[in-house]
């Protein structure tokens, strides 16, 4: 027998233990029994010894603690001290800050779908859809998006009171509270049904229940705080903003230059210890005309009225608008979507200690308690938005290219247009599924600090993407603006959505990763905590433990990444059915080969990984595009399984397996140690990139779905507003669409008998009357025509103006009263 055959079964019985990551003793106990069975058979007895010596050799030292914390660990702890990289204050406090979901399983490198599976489908309550029916369909039937944003600059005053008396403003506020305490899901679905139809009506809605004074309030205001202000917040008696952005602290909210200076002052009559502060804030929602402002600033107490502490840090006061020297009212016109959004400014303001959040225990606390909120906001306002717009874009969007017709075809039937179709299609499959599985890890009492990053930063891009697409095919009908056009608003808005909240560049290349390699490993948190414990023997040990099974944590995803590269993951236990399962198996390759580049990227670069931008930004899209799939995943489970969202759900999850490939071959060949990374490529990539974006049939199939009735897109259409009212053209011409479908073959027949005749007229009616009288068509076909031409005219319409009509009012006012003078 060959004496190469112990040496293949040490390998082989090594990977087998390795990928179905058995303990260290079962993989002794196998490997020496399976070099027994070797030795039996006949295999070359000195190669049997020497595989038995190398396994002896590292089995005995690795079981046995007493030799190896002192010869192993020890060395190993001193070197992870060195490499380790520091973590600022800030940092730590964000890590701490979240709470981990699946997003860690997909960090494992082998996930446990059963724990995604098991979570319970996404539902609002009675209520809730109540709600949803009643005041959230009565706001959208108000809201004339053209009047708001052109004509008014502004929600009409019954919205405002609409929204204040039904209790908008107060959705998150507890029902003892006189809020309505919805969750978390109610709120998505709110913000999103409300987005479909106007950006500035989300916004004005999203803000005082997304970061602000009242989740603030909630979580960590004095009772008294909450006894006073969360009911006038609940019913609109307060308007709320919250001032954290300024010019010189955008996205590094940690480096604010605005202070407060502990000092004695004067309040309601009385002289009390407070805070002077002196703020410059920038880009706040709703500030022209809160009530309430929220503010974020640096607290320092120079004199040691409070203690010996002079930085006391950042914390959060709540400042009244009429508090004397706060400057507010000026508004941002930001992109032509003026939403109520522009600058705070104080110089020397005072407020006593009892208006900062949670009161004087709180002070120099704002951080973290900014963190613990942040994830939660950024959860629901802005991917709801998103969702809102790109389902909204895709449903009257197929509608349209099937409306519109140019050489006598549809627009949609045209591949170019298709491409774009799918696009949106898939995309805003994409976007509603992640909105709501973040939604819903908020309702289950989580709080997303990596999920958040990725709903934020994903659902803005690819709304971005949508409306794109959707002004494409739209062309000159998405360009002219007017109350007929329902394109050119959203596109627009993207970009600001894009902006607030932590720019999306940041996101990317900073937080999402960053926050994720850490948060959601397994094992590298846990030695962080070790290697600080003071008990020199505790952290001897509790690294220890940590360590090797952060080893063979490493080995395990190393043999599965190959395996599965090898095998294109086709092999290998998985749920789903038989037309999902393929998908969740590819997600199982796709997780070790994050894992691996991870702990290789923070092992081989340590503290250096921070600044190395572009290789985070694109492993964090990898784990963006694993946590978007296994979102699309479950929402197709929760359904029910339907055959009908199969094209959407095989579009957009080979376009987020398509961009993975893209983003680890990205992060492979610009890998800053360069045999690391060919070693990586050899064992991610054994055969090469195979996954292709979708293809052009796949395409079709969604294309086709949009432009045509069917249960598939009236589950994308869900949550958005499609009454087909005078405020909502994107409405009225989604419901043209199964009439015009319906007329299609009598405007083909009448069409076609029309150029094969004599006729001269020129006049439509006048061809009607002569089909009907020539019997190409009935008298219930004419009307059928005349109906389709009357919703074609509707959909394709643009509008006009008088040239007055769209010079700015006081420049119009100024020329009127120059040309009365010069005619006086």
């Amino acid at each position: 027998m060959s004496v190469a055959i112990p040496f293949i079964v040490f390998l082989l019985v090594g990977a087998f233990a390795a990928y179905h990551r058995l303990r260290l003793a079962v993989w002794a106990a196998l490997t020496f029994t399976a070099l027994l069975a070797c030795w039996l058979l006949g295999a070359h007895s000195v190669a049997t010894a020497v595989a038995a010596a190398i396994a002896a050799l590292i089995a005995v030292p690795l079981l046995i603690p007493a030799i190896r914390r002192p010869l192993i660990t020890r060395p190993l702890l001193g070197f992870y001290l060195k490499i380790l990289p520091p973590l600022s204050e800030t940092e730590r406090t964000a890590l701490e800050a979240g709470t981990v979901g699946f997003e860690g399983e997909l960090f494992s490198g082998r996930p446990d779908w059963q724990v995604l599976l098991d979570q319970p489908k996404a539902e609002l309550s009675a209520e809730e859809q109540a709600f949803l029916d009643g005041p959230t369909e009565e706001l959208c039937r108000m809201t004339n998006d053209w009047e708001i944003t052109h004509v008014d600059a502004d929600l009409p005053p019954d919205m405002w009171e609409f929204i204040k008396k039904n209790r908008f403003f107060g959705m998150i506020v507890p029902k003892e509270y006189g809020g309505l305490g919805f969750s978390a899901l109610a709120n998505h679905k709110v913000i999103q049904k409300l987005a479909s139809i106007s950006s500035v009506v989300s916004s004005t809605v999203g803000v005082p229940n997304s970061l602000g004074p009242g989740e603030l309030l909630i979580h960590y205001g004095t009772q008294e705080q909450k006894d006073h202000y969360l009911p006038r917040l609940a019913d609109g008696r307060e308007v709320p903003c919250f001032a954290l952005t300024g010019p010189f602290a955008g996205s590094d909210a940690t480096s604010i230059p605005d202070y407060g200076i502990v000092a004695m002052g004067e309040w309601n009559g009385a002289r009390v210890v407070g805070v002077k502060l002196t703020f410059d804030k920038r880009y706040i929602t709703l500030a022209p005309v809160a009530t309430l402002i929220g503010l974020a600033f640096r607290m320092y107490d120079p004199d040691g009225i409070l203690g010996e502490k002079k930085d006391i840090g950042i914390t959060l006061a709540l400042v009244p608008r009429e508090t004397p020297g706060v400057e507010a009212g000026r508004r941002h016109f930001p992109l032509n979507s003026p939403f109520q959004n522009g600058p705070v400014r104080g110089k020397e303001v005072f407020i006593p200690l009892s208006q900062l959040i949670g009161g004087e225990a709180y002070a120099g606390k704002g951080w973290q308690m900014l963190v613990e909120c942040l994830s939660i906001g950024r959860s629901i306002t802005l991917p709801s938005s998103g969702s809102g717009g790109a389902k909204m874009g895709a449903i009257v969007t197929g509608a349209y290219a099937r409306i519109r017709k140019q050489f006598g075809l549809s627009v949609g039937r045209f591949e170019g247009v298709e491409e774009a179709l799918a696009r949106i299609g898939g995309r805003a499959f994409a976007i509603s599924a992640l909105a709501q599985a973040t939604a819903a890890a908020v309702a289950r009492g989580e709080n997303p600090a990596v999920p958040s990053t990725i709903a934020k930063y994903h659902c803005t891009e690819m709304a971005r993407e949508v409306s794109r697409d959707v002004m494409d095919v739209h062309g000159g009908k998405g360009i002219i603006l007017g109350p007929r056009n329902y394109a050119g608003r959203n596109w627009q808005a993207v970009p600001i959505m894009i902006t607030v909240e932590g720019a999306n560049i940041m996101t990317r290349s900073l937080m999402i990763f960053g926050q994720g390699a850490i948060l959601c490993h397994p094992w590298v948190l846990k030695e962080m905590k070790a290697a600080q414990l003071e008990d020199e023997r505790e952290r001897l040990v509790e690294f220890d433990r940590n360590l090797f099974g952060h080893i063979g944590f490493a080995i395990s995803n190393a043999v599965r990444s190959l395996w599965f590269g090898l095998t294109g993951a086709r092999f290998g236990k998985a749920p789903g059915d038989a037309y999902t399962r393929r998908y969740y198996r590819k997600l199982n390759r796709y997780s070790a080969a994050l894992a691996l580049m991870a702990d290789t990227s923070m092992l081989l670069l340590g503290g250096k990984l921070k600044f190395k931008e572009s290789l985070s930004g694109r492993l964090g899209d990898v784990l963006s595009q694993l946590y978007i799939a296994s979102s699309m995943l479950k929402r197709y489970e929760d359904e029910g399984r339907p055959v009908g969202d199969q094209p959407l759900l095989a579009w957009a999850f080979h376009d987020c397996v398509h961009k993975i490939e893209v983003a680890f071959s990205g992060a492979l060949r610009n890998f800053p140690i360069r045999p690391v990374g060919w070693l990586l490529w050899g064992l991610v990539f054994p055969w090469g990139r195979r996954a292709v974006a979708p293809s052009d049939r796949l395409g079709h199939r969604v294309a086709a779905l949009l432009m045509n009735p069917n249960d598939a897109r009236d589950r994308l259409a869900e949550g958005v507003f499609t009454t087909p009212c005078a405020n909502n053209p994107a409405g009225r011409i989604n419901s043209y669409l199964a009439k015009a479908i319906q007329a299609e073959p009598v405007e083909r027949k009448f069409l076609k008998a029309l150029k094969n005749s004599d006729i001269e007229s020129l006049d439509f009616p006048t061809q009607l009357d002569e089909g009907v009288r020539e019997g190409w068509i009935t008298a219930e076909e004419r009307v059928l025509l005349e109906e389709l031409r009357e919703l074609t005219l509707d959909t394709i319409w643009v509008d006009d103006f008088d040239p007055h009509e769209l010079v700015a009012a006081s420049h119009y006012d100024r020329e009127q009263g120059k040309a009365s003078r010069e005619a006086a």
